[in-house]
């Protein structure tokens, strides 16, 4: 078919053709044999034609779909100001609602002063919505140990084993609580133990600066209801609550401090708790010190 085309501007635009067709190769009938063309190169002959015709443009194809061109979307239009939104509504958590920090701590100062003793403190607290630990807590835990003592001892938070008891210090780190205690001849009927805050923080957290204030009012009624001669803060979040100071329990422990707390003058001995000596055995001799000088102080 090729032999019969002698016009080169047509021959120029069938090969363009077949190419934008994908065609890269021609195979005829019979093989061709380039040796016997001597130091001639294969489509030497073709490229000399084809360079000197004039560069035309490929016939219109009508088989093959043109594509067509995407619809635009319209231009959007300028965003407009937004009218100012009413403040939300309180969210409901378990029926529990949210109120702002300072409404929960008045609220708790006015639940706490009126109480009268650790039943009916018990009685506020549970009536209390102010502190959100309550949605995800299971019970409340107040205190374990004697209604009235001379020694008040004041840990974190309750964990998993005290929620689901509803008393503070019942886990492995109460059990050790107990025989520390045992060491120096107190028990569980002789020294009341609570916690800065009365619910279980999730996940066994550290209590926030918030949540330790709004329990505060309380804990401090509790603390004029049991009337101690002396409080031993367990642990860094409790020591710093209590003393109101950011230094570390390192730093604070076995260190007498008197402090003014719920109207009384106590003297306050922060040591290390329970669960850290759990975790860290080589410290249990410096709770031991503490220990010697609270045993001392009795």
């Amino acid at each position: 078919m090729l032999d019969d085309l002698d016009d080169t501007a047509t021959l120029t635009a069938l090969l363009a053709w077949y190419r934008d067709m994908g065609a890269d190769e021609a195979v005829g009938e019979t093989a061709m044999d380039w040796m016997a063309h001597g130091g001639i190169a294969p489509g030497a002959e073709l490229r000399e034609r084809l360079a000197e015709a004039q560069p035309v443009a490929p016939p219109p194809v009508s088989n093959v779909a043109t594509p067509q061109a995407r619809p635009t979307a319209p231009p959007r239009a300028a965003p407009q100001a937004r009218a100012p939104s009413a403040p939300p509504a309180p969210r409901e958590v378990r029926n529990f609602p949210v109120t702002p920090p300072d409404v929960s701590q008045n609220a708790a100062r006015s639940a706490a002063a009126s109480v009268a003793s650790l039943s009916a403190l018990e009685a506020a607290l549970k009536s209390f919505d102010g502190c959100g630990l309550k949605a995800t807590a299971k019970n409340l835990c107040l205190y374990r140990g004697a209604e009235r003592a001379r020694v008040m001892l004041i840990g974190e938070a309750p964990g998993r084993d005290e929620d689901l008891a509803g008393k503070p210090f019942v886990g492995p780190a109460g059990q050790l609580l107990d025989r520390m205690l045992a060491s120096i001849g107190l028990s569980e009927e002789t020294v009341h133990i609570a916690n800065i805050v009365y619910w279980r923080p999730p996940g066994n957290r550290t209590p926030t600066p918030q949540e330790a204030t709004v329990c505060r009012p309380f804990l401090d009624r509790q603390i004029a209801l049991v009337e101690p001669d002396f409080i031993v803060p367990l642990g860094g979040a409790a020591a710093k609550h209590m003393l109101n100071v950011a230094e570390g329990i390192m730093r604070l422990r076995g260190r007498w401090q008197d402090v003014q707390v719920a109207g009384r003058q106590v003297r306050m001995l922060p040591t290390l708790h329970p669960a850290y000596l759990l975790r860290t055995p080589a410290a249990k001799r410096m709770a031991w010190r503490d220990l010697l000088m609270l045993k001392a102080a009795l």
